[in-house]
């Protein structure tokens, strides 16, 4: 079988390649640029991903895209319309592919989308399902929102056979931006203030995402499904801290500070954000993987924490 990976160069899709290959698929890692080529793979080269992108020669002879690109998550985001700037490439540059893989004879497209298609936070014993009515709150999460729209009805009026991935945050060997500085942290044995944070988290470890999308390409109850997928094992951001620690071989040291001062710092340092992250509960059900598909796991959280240690970005 061959299969075309969107997004082949980043952290997801590098990890995903590596899996397929050692599956003995014939895996197509499609670029944007000549400098993003990965070594050893077929590596077409697309250019940026809009409504105007070439995947003819990408799309030959493909059985199955996983489709991970996109303009992802941006903090700081500088432009003057953030939701036209996702549109651009995460709904038109969508579609498009969608529709060239219908003319190509493609027979199924995995969409990986974001839980962030269901909203920013959780309520404690209130987690997400695929069911829930979908309340992005950013630009990205809206796109990709739109997406999914855009895509089930290209599925609905074609032979595609469409399966939508919803994960929340990914962590893994070389995760970057917040997880890798939380990994840091914890490993240097620094002091954080996240004693008195109670809340619940799903995460999903690259190893067990990587997985679920090698099962969604071709089990037959995948088709026209959407799914939430984690870990399976929600954890607190102490408890988190804590296997972390243990990972790394280092004691916690975590110190009691109220969530309310660190709301009030983290607002005068304009990192709400973060800390809501930190602070708040966002929780993911994902019964209906295992149920529907009989997918278990590999990894369990401590595990894929193990090998995440392993590889900590500067």
């Amino acid at each position: 079988m061959t299969v075309l990976v969107t997004g082949a160069s980043g952290w997801v899709g590098r990890a995903l390649c590596a899996r397929l290959a050692h599956d003995g698929l014939d895996v197509r890692a499609a670029v944007r640029s000549v400098a993003s080529m990965l070594p050893g793979r077929t590596c077409p080269v697309v250019g940026p991903i809009d409504s105007a992108t070439d995947w003819t020669e990408a799309l030959a002879g493909v059985q199955v895209v996983v489709h991970l690109a996109a303009r992802v998550h941006v903090m700081n985001d500088r432009s003057t319309d953030p939701l036209a700037e996702f549109r651009r490439t995460n709904v038109a540059g969508t579609f498009n592919l969608a529709r060239q893989a219908v003319a190509a004879g493609v027979r199924r497209l995995v969409f990986i989308s974001s839980v962030k298609v269901n909203g920013e936070a959780t309520e404690a014993g209130h987690a997400f399902r695929e069911t829930d009515v979908p309340d992005p709150k950013d630009a990205y999460g809206q796109s990709k929102f739109e997406a999914e729209q855009g895509l089930r009805h290209i599925a609905n009026e074609t032979s595609l056979e469409l399966v939508i991935i919803r994960p929340p945050l990914v962590y893994g060997p070389g995760v970057k931006a917040n997880f890798a500085a939380l990994l840091r942290a914890v490993q240097r044995g620094w002091p954080l203030p996240l004693g008195a944070v109670h809340n619940l988290r799903s995460l999903v470890a690259i190893d067990n995402l990587t997985d679920f999308i090698r099962i969604c390409m071709t089990h037959p109850d995948a088709c026209n499904q959407t799914f939430l997928i984690s870990d399976g094992q929600d954890l607190s951001t102490p408890d988190l801290v804590k296997a972390i620690a243990v990972a790394a071989h280092v004691r916690a040291r975590l110190v009691p500070v109220p969530v309310w001062l660190l709301r009030i710092v983290a607002s005068l340092a304009g990192r709400q954000q973060a800390v809501q992250r930190l602070c708040g509960s966002l929780q993911i059900d994902s019964s209906k993987a295992r149920l529907l598909l009989g997918w278990t796991p590999v990894l369990t959280v401590q595990a894929g924490l193990n090998k995440a240690i392993e590889e900590i970005p500067e």
